[in-house]
């Protein structure tokens, strides 16, 4: 009973780190591109992201793989939720977006070179 409380516990945290992590680098996207300086938001927030992932992946696993597997589980399971969460609208998938941007992008060259 215990044991498994305990890999619930690790596989609840490794969602957390994720919805952090992910979640804070959709918010820095979002803040570093209309920043007079992105690098130093990117860098900060990288810094900062990987510093709690990195913390929490120690401290949840404590030497124990099977919390460390249940927390990294639980870290892409977040990347999937904070991606789908925060895709463009009108997009089926979140790379549909990133897609369709190049495609447009590719016609329109195609466009300037013919005439």
């Amino acid at each position: 009973m215990y044991e498994t409380l305990t890999l619930a516990l690790a596989g609840m945290a490794g969602a957390v780190l994720g919805t952090i992590f992910f979640g804070g680098l959709w918010w820095t996207v979002r803040k570093g591109i209309s920043s007079k300086q992105p690098a130093l938001w990117f860098f900060v927030s990288l810094l900062l992201r990987t510093s709690i992932t990195l913390a929490g992946f120690y401290l949840v696993g404590r030497g124990h793989w099977g919390r460390l597997l249940l927390c990294l589980f639980g870290f892409v399971v977040a990347r999937l939720i904070v991606t789908w969460l925060t895709r463009a609208p009108n997009s089926p998938d979140p790379h549909s977006g990133v897609a369709a941007l190049a495609t447009a992008e590719s016609h329109a060259r195609e466009a300037a070179h013919a005439n």
